[in-house]
């Protein structure tokens, strides 16, 4: 999979700019790229030092600009680790058996319905994911994620309608919010898709009571943004 520059050409700078200051966001919009082999990975992006979650990760670059790329080893959550295609699926996982002890279903069974259909990568297509602040990305992004308010989703709701219309159709389930709803969902679909977030990444990645998650495929940023700049300050807006 090469990491050449998308045809038409993006000023990631920009966009992560104006995006910024559309929406007066907390942080940045994240790049996440999924490299294939570690021949994938640019020159001089550092391998992250801890071990820690997908979700976690995102906030490192969304809150603390930082740039870097996780292999499998480096991925703490088992869940986020075979949805973004890095390992396969755990036994407990795949049975229900592990979201059943965490109380979050009635049965077993209901939880194994609902992992049957969690949005995944093929386990061994990712060799790591990459990581970075919009504005200081060196790779050819292909997800973008937003953490922020419910108000500035709605701007991005409209925004992504604004050119076509028509309705949104989004999924999500409770769990794996940041790795499997907004990152590999949308990598799969190339469509957006907002999730409420969950526990784990409301716990451990620093999205608050007051934010959600979107996932956009990084081919819409220019049209996002041109739309974002319109739909803010339409007549019919708050």
């Amino acid at each position: 999979m090469s990491n050449e520059p998308m045809k038409i050409p993006v000023n990631y700078v920009e966009t992560a700019e104006a995006l910024k200051k559309i929406l007066g966001l907390k942080g940045s919009p994240v790049a996440i790229r999924f490299a294939p082999s570690k021949e994938d990975i640019p020159a001089g992006m550092e391998e992250l030092d801890k071990t820690i979650r997908h979700c976690s990760m995102v906030n490192l670059a969304r809150s603390e600009g930082k740039v870097f790329y996780a292999p499998s080893g480096k991925h703490e959550c088992n869940g986020g680790a075979w949805s973004l295609g890095l390992r396969e699926i755990t036994p407990t996982l795949k049975t229900g058996e592990f979201y059943f002890k965490l109380g979050k279903y009635d049965s077993a069974a209901a939880c194994k319905r609902t992992i049957d259909k969690v949005p995944h990568l093929g386990s061994g297509e990712t060799y790591a994911t990459l990581y970075a602040p919009l504005e200081k990305t060196p790779f050819t992004p292909q997800v973008i994620l937003i953490v922020t308010t419910p108000r500035n989703m709605l701007k991005l709701a409209q925004s992504t309608l604004f050119r076509l219309g028509g309705r949104i159709h989004t999924e999500f389930s409770g769990i794996q919010s940041v790795c499997a709803d907004t990152t590999a969902q949308t990598y799969l679909t190339g469509q957006p898709n907002f999730s409420l977030g969950c526990d784990g990444s409301r716990k451990f990645s620093g999205i608050a009571d007051d934010e959600m998650v979107m996932g956009f495929p990084a081919e819409m940023l220019p049209e996002i943004v041109g739309a974002l700049k319109i739909v803010v300050g339409a007549p019919g807006s708050k």
